[in-house]
C-alpha cells in the first residue's frame, strides 16, 4: 500500500467520512467441487454470473486499489478465471492480488500461476484442514487432500520463479484441528509453505442458503465457533498458531498476531479487544457473482447492483448510506477476513503493533 494514501485513507475514516474504496473482494462463483461441512457456498445456486464485459465495464468504474482478492466458491470453476484476474491487474492495478482455492483443479491453478502477468506479486492461498483424513472429511471429498498436496508441490519450488507467494490456509473446525496444525507444519515447512490457522466461526450470511441474510454479532466480543471447543484447547490451539509466526513475513506477523490476539480476548476473557472501526462500504467493497453489493461477510443486504446500477451511484445512494449507518451500529465481528481490512484501514493494527514493541 501506498503510505501516504494508507494514512489518508485512517485520517478520512476517523473523520466519519466514507472512503472510495482500497480493497475489494470479489466472489466469482458460488460453485464449488468441494463438500464442506463448515460451508454451504456447494449448496447455493450461481446461475447469474457477471460476464467478462461486464466485469471490465465495472472494473472501469472503480478507483485504483491496494489489493484484489478473487474467491468463492472455487474460483477456477470458472473457465474464464484468468481473464478475469487480467482485468482486475489491468484495470485497477493493484498492488498485489489474493487468490483463494482449494487446489483440487491443479493443472488450471498452476496454468494460471505461469501465464499470469508477473508485474504484480500473487498470493495464492490453498485449502488445507489437516493431513490427508482429516481434510478429505472436512472437505466431503475422498481425493481432496491428493489433489491439494498436488497443486502444492508443483507450485513451492517455483515461487521466486513465478513471483508468487503460497501458503496454506487451514479452516480449524473442531479439536483435532490442533494436532493437525503441528503435523501439517511439520509436512510443509520443507516445502517453505507456511500454515495459517483460522478458526471455522458458526454461521456466515454470505454462505447461507438465504439470499440476504444478517448474521452479525449482537454484542461487543460475541464469537460463535463452529465446533465446540473446551477453553484449555482454545488457548493451547492459539499458543501453538502463534508460536508459528516466527517464519513468517513482517507484515502477516501483524496481520496474524492481531487476529489471535482478539480470537484470545473473545473466546478466553470474554472482551472485545482489539475492535477496530468497521471499513465495509468504505475501504472495502465486497461484490457478489451476480453483481450484488453486499454489506460484509455477515450481512448480504444488497446496497445496489453493479451489472445495473452505475458504481457512483451505488456508492452516494440512499440504501449504503442506511447500511453504513448499520456498519456503524455493528457490535463487531471477527472473521479473518472482515477483521484485517479493517485493522489496516482504520490504523488499529498499526497502534497494535507498536504497542507491542513499547516497554
Amino acid at each position: 500500500m501506498r503510505p501516504l494514501s494508507f494514512l489518508h485513507e485512517i485520517w478520512r475514516h476517523h473523520r466519519g467520512r466514507p472512503n472510495p474504496p482500497r480493497f475489494l473482494t470479489y466472489l466469482v462463483t458460488f460453485r464449488c467441487n468441494a463438500r464442506c461441512v463448515m460451508c454451504d457456498s456447494w449448496r447455493k445456486p450461481s446461475p447469474d454470473e457477471l460476464t467478462l464485459p461486464e466485469i471490465a465495464a465495472i472494473f472501469a468504474q472503480l478507483p485504483r486499489l491496494d489489493g484484489v482478492r478473487l474467491s468463492g466458491g472455487e474460483p477456477f470453476l470458472r473457465p474464464d478465471f484468468a481473464d478475469i484476474a487480467g482485468l482486475a491487474l489491468d484495470q485497477l492495478r493493484p498492488r498485489f492480488l489474493h487468490v483463494t482455492t482449494n487446489g483440487f483443479l491443479t493443472g488450471k491453478v498452476v496454468e494460471f500461476c505461469e501465464r499470469r502477468p508477473r508485474a504484480v506479486p500473487l498470493v495464492l492461498l490453498v485449502s488445507l484442514d489437516g493431513t490427508e483424513a482429516k481434510h478429505n472429511a472436512v472437505r466431503g471429498r475422498p481425493q481432496a487432500w491428493a489433489r491439494a498436496m498436488a497443486t502444492i508441490r508443483a507450485l513451492a519450488p517455483r515461487q521466486r520463479e513465478l513471483r508468487l507467494r503460497l501458503g496454506v490456509n487451514q479452516t480449524i473446525v473442531d479439536r483435532e484441528g490442533l494436532g493437525e496444525h503441528r503435523e501439517l507444519r511439520r509436512l510443509l515447512e520443507p516445502l517453505g509453505v507456511p500454515v495459517h490457522g483460522v478458526l471455522a466461526y458458526a454461521t456466515s450470511a454470505t454462505y447461507s442458503l438465504e439470499r440476504e441474510a444478517d448474521a452479525a454479532p449482537t454484542a461487543a466480543g460475541e464469537f460463535q465457533t463452529f465446533g465446540q471447543l473446551a477453553p484449555d484447547a482454545i488457548a493451547e490451539l492459539i499458543t501453538e498458531l502463534e508460536s508459528g509466526l516466527a517464519g513468517c513475513r513482517w507484515t502477516e506477523r501483524v496481520a496474524k498476531s492481531y487476529y489471535l490476539t482478539g480470537l484470545r480476548s473473545r473466546l478466553l476473557r470474554q472482551e472485545a479487544s482489539p475492535n477496530p472501526r468497521c471499513v465495509a462500504l468504505s475501504s472495502h467493497l465486497r461484490m457478489l457473482p451476480n453483481g450484488d453489493v453486499p454489506v460484509c461477510q455477515f450481512n448480504t443486504r444488497s446496497v445496489g447492483n453493479l451489472r445495473r446500477d452505475p458504481f457512483a451511484a451505488v456508492w452516494a445512494g440512499d440504501a449504503v448510506q442506511q447500511e453504513r449507518a448499520w456498519v456503524r451500529r455493528c457490535a463487531g465481528c471477527w472473521a479473518e477476513c472482515e477483521v484485517l481490512p479493517n485493522a489496516f484501514y482504520s490504523g488499529d493494527a498499526l497502534r497494535h503493533a507498536v504497542a507491542r514493541l513499547l516497554p
